[in-house]
């Protein structure tokens, strides 16, 4: 489990990013925890809509292999997912689950934030890893767990503004399995 904690003694925007990697998120299966997304414009900036996933390539309600509708979306996966349905634990939203249908792994993550950025690896292209190992193009996925990004400029989005006095705690739990 990683918890993450400030104070704060003025207004501070708090928007962090975590990361979990896999080496080719096309073949990857995944759930997503939720029934809207944060639609981008051109440069991948939300754009203060939240619009439901279910009938649109956005849609991980059901698990499903990544690469099966990607080609509908155009620059793959970008998104924030409004963490908004599934279980929770201990305070906890489940966020997702992705399964390497290979090696049988199960990474399950839960966190307390509102929003989760599914990024499948758009911009990796010839990028040279450890060990001299060579990652194309889509190779890996982040889940992202955090407020929703530009939330600082639209009204209708979560506030990421932590007030004076006020205990900023973000937490995600990791958990990893096989099935």
């Amino acid at each position: 489990m990683t918890t993450k904690k400030a104070n704060s003694y003025e207004d501070t925007d708090v928007n962090e990013l975590e990361s979990i990697s896999v080496a080719d998120s096309s073949e990857e299966r995944a759930l997503i925890r939720a029934n809207h997304v944060t639609p981008v414009d051109q440069n991948t900036i939300p754009t203060g809509k939240i619009k439901p996933v279910k009938g649109t390539p956005f849609d991980f309600t059901a698990e499903k292999r990544i690469g099966e509708s990607i080609h509908e979306v155009g620059v793959w996966y970008d998104h924030n997912y409004v963490l908004d349905c599934g279980e929770e634990k201990a305070g906890l939203k489940h966020a997702a689950k992705v399964k390497d249908p290979l090696s049988s792994r199960i990474l399950n993550l839960w966190s307390n934030a509102p929003g989760m950025q599914f990024y499948s690896g758009n911009y990796v292209n010839g990028v040279v890893g450890k060990g001299g190992s060579v990652y194309g193009k889509h190779a890996g996925l982040c889940l992202e767990t955090q407020g929703f990004p530009n939330a600082i400029n639209q009204p209708n989005f979560p506030s990421i503004v932590v007030q004076p006095g006020e205990k900023y705690q973000h937490i995600m739990l990791f958990e990893f399995s096989v099935e």
